[in-house]
């Protein structure tokens, strides 16, 4: 206890009668305190210290006594919680907070005895006290409540030094109640419901006040003695009955207003009161949120609990009691949010219980009822919501971060679904915690798979040695009976088979087509009516029978994959799985014979019928046909009634139950999906008409090609074989029809795709330019179509009058027809001319644009001008003022034909118009004097006079425009300057202009000069004469008002003026800024698109916006943007590829040309930004965001309303927020300081505390905050059951954080997108799609167009953005319209929040099948008949990443998730539950896209696997020789020349497309070929190779994980390493055997095949291969620069030879790496390490092959030649191994294997003797380097040379004795590398058997020398390329073309070194 000491005496004071003084005087002299840190501290600590620590912060410099105590108090309430200091960082923090109180003790020592702390404290809180008692009610909302938490603060101080101490602690007790105190501190999110918030203006509007009255309305409730106040309300009620939590009571009662509030304002257009909250907005919110819940009792055949009172004036309060109680348990729920049936399971007990409340219910025993959790505190949370988290959890732990099987644990949805059965009632309520449901013991572990008696007798061994009591042995006994429920209604299996499980009818039809298509084909039919013929129709109907068989494949796969849920599955869906097995079974049985007796009994062939009818031969077999398709016809029908379908699936009458159970099980979710019949017919359509072609280019460019070649391979008799053919007496050549036919299947099954593609960039493009896409695309449209913007602008972004609702409704029913501003549209205008003028501005503070062009884009609101003068931007008027001047000098007529060539162009009569009337006003307001006022209306007046009579060119020499013009402009241009210097000037030049017009161009000027008093009629001496001069200022009489007084709208129009004459054809190209053209231009276009009316923004629908984060960057650090440790720094990177904007950032900044060091010492925050927004980075994405606010800030003044607070939110869940603010990390201050920017930003995060005790215990809380005073305020704390994180990441996230948003929609903001000001005021018309009428649905997720925003510079950027560009327009434009499976594919859609918080969230959580989350929340929004659209007339910014590493790992992000979705039931779900055609749409648009790329890749195998065969068997040659089968060359040209089409078509029509629309076709082919030049089709390619790779191994052996990207802003070099680690698997190995397999089919074809048709089979062939092996190198910034290649191989060497230990990171080690490597196959199962060890045999078709094919074999084809060739491998492996590590009895045994080989003839006998004389070879060398190499290396040396001079001579040998070609030499090579590597993979795949033994160090010996061999081979070539100069320069010329066209410094930025500014 020695550390309070300090403490305690502090308090010791006595008291003083000096009266209490103002805190100014208090302060210490001499003393100057630092504050001391309030925000880093413990998270166990946090809630009781830190406020004390904040006030002394805030206290110290005027009172740093009081602040000293307040410090004192903190102590001693930390010290207090934990004495002991045990929790984490609270022994630091009591230490430093003990220094700091032993240095203000000192210091504040003599005010201590000038008078006693309690008077002092006193003094300062009865200050504050004054405050609030003054200000209470008024504006100043934030710093009110900044004073009642410091005086909350004070007095707590306050009562614990005066504790005890008599008189004065009794009157501040009594002073001070609870009530009071709990006054002092409420903090608050929007809507102030404390009682001194009710004066605040939001609180102020009819809605608010309306849903308050209502949720205050406790009439009638069975209230207690505390449950009353003029606050309490519904929910407080349902807090003291239910035991919520206080902060989730204040969240939710906030939320519920709210929606209420913007629901009831909706209403009032409907006539609806606005003082009394609506009936209708009641209901309509009732209907939202219980939609789940009803449906679900519906389905579960309960009644609903949700009961209303017969009295109607109760009913609104219980539905309020009802909403109020269902969001109280959704706020609390945690993660059981994700699980949106169990929440309708807890609502329905605990609604069940509030009606018995409520109607005063009785007990059997006569007590009134009671919930069954209400007895203590927060007993929700402990007693409902943690049992089922911990089950959660528990499941969770089981996963093992991914690895594990996902059979053996239950994930979010098979505990969700549980609650879809009526079993769930079995949990009773209270629930009953030992139900199964709870049980999470695995079956498969070691305790649950004894037996019973093993298991009672280690429990009776147990209660011998521990001596347990019987009660014990009863819990375990009851403990055993429990069971594991298992997986529910579905099993996620890794198997390929899923595909065809999901999507069973897509594949039967292709593969009845394939059938029918080889049927025709071999017949020869040449026209569709030799189908009737009876032969081929009854081949043909042969298909039913593979039907059938097809068939049975899916009822056993059903059974199969379905195994491990069959406990929980109920009877019927048992039988239902059976009953198909047996009719599939059946009807397997039943056709085929049938089909065979028609076939026997046939007599078709032998009569003639009289017509076609009859031909037909109807027969049993027919017979059985048409029975088999009676269910299909019935489907067909039904097909096409779609509304019968919908009923009969979402109908619970027994007889639609019954039929829809038999087409598919009864499951909660996916019934009555169907769509209406238009939008049916119009998918149908699209596949109707794609299918059609696929089938019929199928037919004559894949299948019938094959069909004579096949019969001709067929008919040829094989006898001699160039190997040992093990099948001889198979008949008709099988092997080689396999071999042909295999890769053409492949195509056919994979081509739909490319068709796809095709009518996707057909349909997607005609659907394009129906919308306007890319009207306005150049600044030249712009300028044509900007006089429409006014127009346009009302009609989509200006509400309507209420009586012009209907009319405008009209109007859009048709299409606008917009028109030019007139002048009687000036209030439009207005609006138009200030949004617009807005626009530019934020351009302007993005520094998009620089001053000047912000000054010629801006349209002036002034209104000083004559009434009706439109006045456009000066952009649009350039050069038309000048060019006006010219024609009018040049000009020969009359001046009705002038004026009419001017009107003729309206910019150019508004220019001249507007200068005229600009120089008026200028010059009535610069002429102050009598005479020069009266000489200026005179000309005026005669110019208006020439005007009127259309004799203005006879009246005027408009020879001297050009002269007037230029004294105009000096003039102007010296008003501008406004100097009083120049004043003189200004008279000079005014003298010039009256000379110029009055002598040189007036023809009757001398009106004018009458007008002087003294005029002398010599002209030379005019001005002399002029007594005093004209414009010349004499002492008391001003001429001229110069220079212009401080009047702003007089500099506007002087400053206009002047642009308007100046302005040159420059002007045209502005904005300059590429960033700034394509976003006025797109905003441009957009108001010519459909959107709905814009809605008030008080009648708006509210939304939120969150935005997930986790530890990204937030903002770049001054020492991030300065530090180039590998690379340059991101400063100077953003100098070089952002120039124009650095120097409007500096102009902005009033630094322009200062130097970059001075820059960081006077504006280092303004530099952070800077930088910051042009990242990745958090600030960039809040920025962005916040634009809304904005946005609806302006939309309000234009409304004359002030809404936009209870309308929009920005809530950011910064998960790791707590954690850094006690860390002390600086990511922690960058989201302060965005709070403070933003005060409408939100930040919700995870604290994770502490708790002291018997034991301790973690306690996580959910906690939304603001910034107050520059310091984040805690707002709502919810209490959370655990940790939340237990899936994945990132739904978690916002999972705990969006039951702090708000509104009726949220939008889902990734921190690496923008925003801008234009697109955000469209967001009211976005959300109006909502209310819009789509057909049959309301939209559930909208879908937004995305613009990729860092596709900038790099050639791999500009790649990817159009890449994704095209996937995000014209691919989600197809999706959603025609084919309607448009699902959510991240962000920036905007969701249906109540529709999806009653549904499960807005993502899915569960760990590794989730992976890529956001789709699944499409899935699920689908699935539950929600409603997906997407909408191009507005779009958000999206960064995306830019470097070849950063895009290979996001694919292999993307690609890993869609192999988990391949084995999700909501694919599966999907796959059935869609009708085909949507079928085919969601599988070729999600999974089928990955499958088919890989499919593309096997193809390429089997085709060269299958020429391997061909060749190294002989087959081929003599096919060729013999037969002379031309037609093979023609089947593998057209088989290579699909491949190019699959390259070209797939991945580049849809860009091409989108790029013509957009930016026009011209430009679209140039880009396009500029990309190919630019080795596009490289890179396309090599992520083909990434997707088929990770898509394959993920299936066969999970692995799928998050993998970071970094979104690195510098481009950096990657070294050979990294490439080497993140390729190797992935592409180098199948390059190197892609290109094993091409140099085999080369050697061994040249004696029959020519090399043009080599060629043409291989060359895309080659080309992939050297795409995956050099792409790499080919798209790394300088990777051919000879300084880095030499840092690389000295990098690659190292990382090969270290060895790899505990803690060393792969990056560090080959070994380390190479263990990460193969970790997928630790986990994999038994089936996956079968297929790969099946998958690795094809290596072993080499050596087989090639073997007989050497020199030495004497064309020897037995048997034991192969044999002999695995001895050679035996030997090198033993070789390779070594006589070392004690094993030296391996080489005894080798040589006596050899000595027996002896036996056979010479050439054997002498390769075998050679063989142990090499083994001894190397047996020498080993000991040699034991015994000589470390003792004497010269010997060593010598020994080496002797045995390699040896080794050589056996050589030598064997190409005497027994012929050893060079070419055997290198076969072998090509023979034995293979088998090599096949054995390796082989040796990896039953690692946990070999894994203990010695091979296993041969394995990894063999692996790093594979792995060091291929990077040789991969490095010889770069090496070489880098050795030329010019291949390093031509790389950075198509690595950043983009950077040279727009002429920025990309070479500084290459080599790595930050270059001095």
């Amino acid at each position: 206890m020695s550390e309070i000491v300090v403490a305690d005496s502090s308090y010791g004071g006595s008291s003083s009668s000096n009266a209490s003084r103002p805190i100014t005087r208090s302060r210490t002299v001499g003393y100057v305190p630092e504050p001391f840190d309030s925000e880093k501290l413990p998270q166990f600590l946090i809630s009781e210290v830190r406020p004390l620590l904040r006030v002394a912060n805030q206290l110290e410099k005027e009172n740093p006594r009081v602040a000293h105590l307040c410090r004192i108090q903190a102590f001693v309430k930390a010290h207090t919680k934990d004495p002991n200091s045990s929790a984490r960082g609270v022994r630091q923090f009591k230490t430093a907070l003990l220094q700091r109180l032993e240095q203000d003790e000192q210091a504040t020592f003599p005010v201590w005895k000038e008078t006693s702390n309690a008077r002092e404290l006193e003094s300062v809180y009865h200050m504050y006290k004054e405050y609030i008692l003054k200000h209470e009610g008024e504006e100043n909302r934030e710093e009110l409540l900044d004073a009642r938490a410091t005086a909350a603060v004070l007095s707590e101080v306050l009562r614990a030094i005066t504790s005890g101490t008599g008189p004065l602690v009794e009157v501040l007790a009594d002073g001070d109640d609870n009530e009071e105190k709990s006054k002092f501190d409420v903090p608050y999110n929007i809507l102030p419901l404390d009682r001194g918030g009710s004066h605040q203006a939001i609180m102020q509007f009819p809605e608010i006040k309306a849903a308050v009255a209502a949720l205050r309305n406790i009439r009638g409730l069975p209230l207690e003695g505390n449950q009353t106040g003029t606050s309490f309300d519904l929910l407080d009620w349902l807090q003291c009955l239910f035991k919520f939590q206080k902060g989730n009571v204040d969240n939710q009662r906030e939320h519920l207003i709210l929606l209420l509030a913007n629901i009831h304002v909706r209403q009032t257009n409907k006539g609806v009161s606005m003082s009394k909250l609506g009936e209708r907005a009641v209901d309509e919110l009732v209907e939202k949120l219980f939609e789940n819940y009803t449906s679900w009792c519906k389905f579960l055949g309960r009644k609903s609990n949700i009961r209303l009172p017969s009295v109607k004036q109760e009913v609104q309060q219980y539905k309020i009691l009802y909403m109020g109680l269902y969001l109280l348990i959704w706020g609390e729920a945690s993660n059981v949010r994700f699980m949106p049936e169990c929440l309708c399971y807890i609502f329905h007990h605990m609604a069940y219980e509030l009606h018995g409340v409520l109607c005063g219910h009785v007990t059997p025993t006569g007590e009134k009822v009671k919930p069954a959790y209400g007895e203590e505190s927060e007993s929700f949370l402990k007693n409902v919501i943690t049992p089922i988290y911990r089950v959660i959890y528990e499941e969770a732990q089981k996963n093992k971060n991914g690895v594990a099987d996902h059979s053996k644990w239950r994930n979010y949805d098979d505990l969700n679904e549980y609650f879809w059965s009526l079993e769930c009632f079995q949990l009773g309520w209270p629930m009953r915690l030992d139900c199964d449901f709870f049980y999470v013991q695995s079956p498969n572990d070691t305790q649950v798979k004894n037996s019973c008696s093993s298991f009672m007798a280690a429990v009776k061994k147990r209660k011998k040695e521990e001596k347990k009591d019987e009660e014990m042995m009863a819990n375990i006994e009851e403990n055993r009976r429990q069971k594991w429920l298992g997986k529910t209604n579905f099993v996620e299996i890794r198997s390929f088979w899923h595909l065809f499980r999901s999507f069973d009818r897509m594949w039967t039809f292709f593969i009845l087509a394939l059938q029918v298509m080889i049927i025709m084909a071999w017949h020869g039919m040449e026209s569709l009516w030799q189908f009737f013929d009876a032969t081929v129709l009854e081949d043909i109907l042969s298909i039913f029978i593979t039907s059938a068989v097809l068939k049975l494949v899916q009822a056993i796969l059903e059974i199969v994959f379905t195994w491990k849920a069959r406990h929980t599955m109920d009877f019927f869906q048992r039988l239902r799985h059976l009953l198909k097995l047996l009719v599939a079974v059946a009807w397997t049985i039943i056709l085929p014979v049938c089909y065979a007796a028609s076939q026997i009994n046939s007599t078709c062939n032998g009569k003639r019928y009289a017509d076609w009818i009859g031909e037909w031969c109807i027969s049993s077999y027919m017979v059985a046909v048409a029975l088999y398709l009676v269910t299909n016809a019935v489907g067909m029908v039904l097909f096409f009634v779609p509304a019968i379908t919908r009923y009969m699936e979402t109908s619970n009458r027994r007889v639609c139950t019954i039929l829809s159970w038999w087409a598919q099980p009864r499951l909660y979710v996916g019934r009555g999906m169907q769509e209406n019949l238009l939008p049916l017919l119009t998918y149908t359509s699209f596949w109707v008409l794609l299918l059609l072609t696929k089938i019929m280019f199928s037919y004559h460019f894949e299948i019938k090609p094959l069909v004579e070649p096949t019969k001709q391979i067929m008919s040829i008799s094989v006898s001699k074989y160039e190997w040992h053919e093990l099948f001889p007496k198979v008949k008709s050549n099988a092997g080689a029809i396999i071999a042909v036919w295999s890769p053409v299947i492949l195509v056919y099954f994979m081509d739909t795709q490319i068709w796809y593609s095709i009518f996707c960039t057909i349909v997607g493009g005609a659907f394009g330019v129906l919308r306007h896409l890319g009207e306005i695309r150049t600044l030249g449209m712009l300028r044509s179509r900007f006089q429409l913007l006014p127009s346009a602008f009302s009609v989509r972004l200006v509400p309507p009058s209420s009586k012009n609702v209907q009319k405008r409704r009209l109007k859009n029913f048709f299409w606008p027809k917009f028109h030019k501003v007139s002048e009687n549209e000036k209030n439009g205008f207005a609006k138009f001319a200030l949004v617009w003028n807005k626009i530019i501005s934020s351009l302007r503070s993005e520094d998009l644009i620089s001053n000047r062009e912000t000054d010629l884009m801006t349209i002036p609101l002034s209104s000083d001008l004559s009434s009706g003068l439109v006045r456009w931007p000066v952009f649009l008027l350039a050069t038309e003022f000048s060019t006006a001047l010219s024609m009018a000098r040049d000009f020969v007529g009359e001046d009705e034909n002038l004026f009419k060539k001017i009107k003729k162009n309206s910019y150019m009569y508004c220019a001249v118009k507007e200068c005229y009337e600009l120089l008026k006003n200028i010059l009535d307001f610069l002429l102050v004097g009598d005479l020069e006022k009266r000489v200026v209306s005179k000309i005026q007046s005669e110019v208006q006079t020439s005007i009127c009579r259309s004799s203005l060119l006879l009246d005027f020499k408009m020879s001297e425009l050009p002269t007037l013009h230029a004294s105009f402009i000096e003039l102007v241009g010296l008003l501008f300057e406004n100097k009083a210097c120049h004043k003189d000037k200004v008279v000079k030049v005014l003298q010039d202009i009256f000379e110029v017009v009055t002598k040189d161009m007036m023809i009757h000027g001398s009106s004018v000069l009458e007008l002087l008093s003294k005029v002398e009629k010599d002209e030379k001496s005019f001005f002399k004469k002029v007594e005093p001069e004209l414009f010349v200022s004499s002492p008391g009489s001003p001429a001229i008002r110069f220079p212009f007084p401080d009047d702003k709208p007089m500099k506007e129009q002087t400053k206009r003026l002047f642009l308007m004459l100046t302005v040159k054809e420059t002007a045209l190209e502005i904005p300059m800024n590429l960033e700034a053209k394509r976003r006025i231009s797109f905003f441009a276009t957009s108001l010519f698109m459909d959107m709905p009316m814009a809605p008030k923004v008080r009648n708006m629908l509210s939304f939120s916006v969150m935005t997930p984060h986790y530890m990204e960057e937030v903002k770049f650090s001054m020492d991030e943007l300065f530090s180039s440790q590998e690379a340059v720094s991101i400063m100077f990177y953003m100098q070089k590829i952002y120039p124009d904007e650095w120097t409007n950032f500096q102009e902005r900044e009033g630094c322009l040309g200062c130097e970059l060091d001075e820059l960081i010492k006077i504006k280092p925050e303004e530099l952070r930004n800077w930088a910051s927004f042009r990242g990745q980075t958090l600030s960039r994405t809040v920025r962005g965001m916040m634009y809304y606010r904005e946005a609806l800030k302006l939309q309000a003044f234009l409304d004359m309303a002030k809404d936009e607070d209870m309308k929009f939110t920005h809530v950011i869940s910064c998960q790791m927020f707590g954690a850094q603010k006690s860390s002390g990390d600086p990511h922690a201050q960058d989201i302060l300081d965005l709070m403070i920017r933003y005060p409408s930003l939100r930040v919700a995060y995870v604290e994770e505390k502490e708790e002291i005790g018997n034991k301790h215990q973690k306690i996580y809380s959910s906690i939304l905050v603001k910034a107050v005073n520059n310091l984040d305020q805690e707002i709502y704390r919810v209490k959370l059951p655990g940790p939340p994180n237990i899936g994945e990441g990132k739904p978690e996230n916002q999972n705990h954080a969006i039951i702090f948003t708000r509104g009726d929609a949220v939008q889902t903001i990734d921190m690496n997108q923008d925003n801008s000001m234009e697109e955000a005021l469209k967001i009211r018309n976005v959300l109006q799609e909502f209310l819009r009428n789509h057909g049959l649905r309301s939209p559930t997720i909208l879908g937004l167009r995305e613009h990729i925003f860092t596709g900038s510079v790099a050639s791999l950027a500009w790649f990817m953005s159009y890449q994704e560009t095209s996937f995000v327009t014209i691919g989600q434009r197809v999706l959603a319209n025609p084919l309607r499976v448009r699902f959510h594919y991240g962000h920036p859609d905007l969701f249906d929040r109540v529709f999806h918080l009653t549904r499960g969230g807005i993502s899915k959580a569960s760990k590794t099948i989730n992976l890529t989350e956001d789709v699944f929340a499409g899935f699920n929004s689908t699935l539950r008949r929600g409603y997906v659209t997407y909408h191009e007339y507005i779009q958000i910014g999206k960064g995306r990443d830019v470097g070849l590493n950063q895009i290979s790992k996001f694919e292999a992000k993307i690609t890993n998730g869609n192999s988990e979705q391949s084995l999700s039931r909501d694919i599966y779900r999907l796959g059935c539950r869609f009708d085909f055609f949507r079928m085919l749409s969601c599988y070729f648009t999600t999974v089928g896209f990955y499958f088919n790329s890989l499919l593309s890749i096997i193809g390429i195998y089997v085709f060269l696997y299958g020429q391997l065969y061909l060749i190294l068997s002989g087959l081929e040659r003599a096919f060729l020789l013999e037969a002379r089968m031309q037609n093979i060359d023609s089947l593998e040209t057209a088989l290579a020349s699909q491949s190019f089409i699959q390259l070209g078509l797939l991945t580049g029509l849809p860009m091409v497309m989108e790029i013509g629309l957009e930016r026009g076709f011209f430009t679209a082919f140039k880009d396009f070929i500029l990309m190919q030049l630019q080795l596009a089709s490289v890179f396309f390619t090599f992520s083909f190779g990434t997707r088929s790779h990770y898509y394959g191994r993920t299936i066969l052996h999970g692995g799928a994980k998050y993998r970071p990207t970094g979104r690195k802003v510098v481009v950096s070099h990657a070294s050979f390493t990294e490439n080497y680690r993140l390729y190797s698997r992935s592409h180098f190995v199948k390059g190197f055997e892609l290109l094993l397999l091409l140099i085999v089919y080369n050697l061994f074809r040249r004696s029959y095949m020519s090399g043009v048709t080599y060629v043409l089979i291989t060359y895309f062939i080659w080309f992939m291969v050297a795409t995956w092996l050099f792409a790499p190198f080919l798209f790394n910034p300088s990777g051919f620069n000879w300084g880095k290649i030499m840092e690389d191989w000295k990098d690659w060497n190292n990382w090969i030879k270290n060895e790899g230990n505990i803690g060393v990171q792969q990056d560090k080690s080959w070994e380390s790496w190479w263990e990460d490597e193969q970790n997928h196959l630790r986990h994999s199962g038994m089936n996956a390490r079968i297929h790969e060890i099946l998958l690795s045999l094809r290596f072993f078709l080499y050596q087989y092959g090639l073997v007989y094919h050497l020199d030495i074999s004497h064309d020897n084809k037995n048997f034991p030649v192969y044999l002999l060739s695995w001895l050679v491998i035996a030997a090198v492996f033993l070789l390779v191994k070594g006589p070392g590590r004690g094993e030296f009895g391996v080489g005894p045994n080798f040589c006596h294997i050899l000595h027996k080989v002896t036996a056979f003839k010479t050439q054997t006998r002498v390769f075998a003797l050679a063989a142990q004389t090499f083994y001894l070879h190397v047996m020498a060398i080993n000991v040699g380097r034991q015994r000589l190499g470390s003792s004497i290396p010269f010997l060593f040396r010598f020994l080496k040379a002797v045995l390699f001079l040896g080794v050589l001579a056996v050589i030598i040998t064997l190409c005497l004795v027994c012929q050893l070609s060079v070419m055997d030499l290198v076969v072998c090579c090509l023979a034995f590398i293979p088998t090599g590597w096949g054995l390796l993979l082989i040796a990896q795949a039953v690692r946990p058997l070999i894994e203990d033994s010695g091979l296993w160090n041969l394995v990894l010996v063999l692996a790093q020398s594979y792995d060091y061999g291929m990077g040789a081979a991969l490095f010889a070539p770069v090496a070489i390329l880098a050795w030329l100069p010019i291949i390093s320069a031509f790389q950075t010329r198509f690595l950043f073309n983009e950077a040279y066209n727009r002429r920025l410094q990309i070479h500084p930025i290459l080599p790595g070194k930050k270059k001095k500014m």
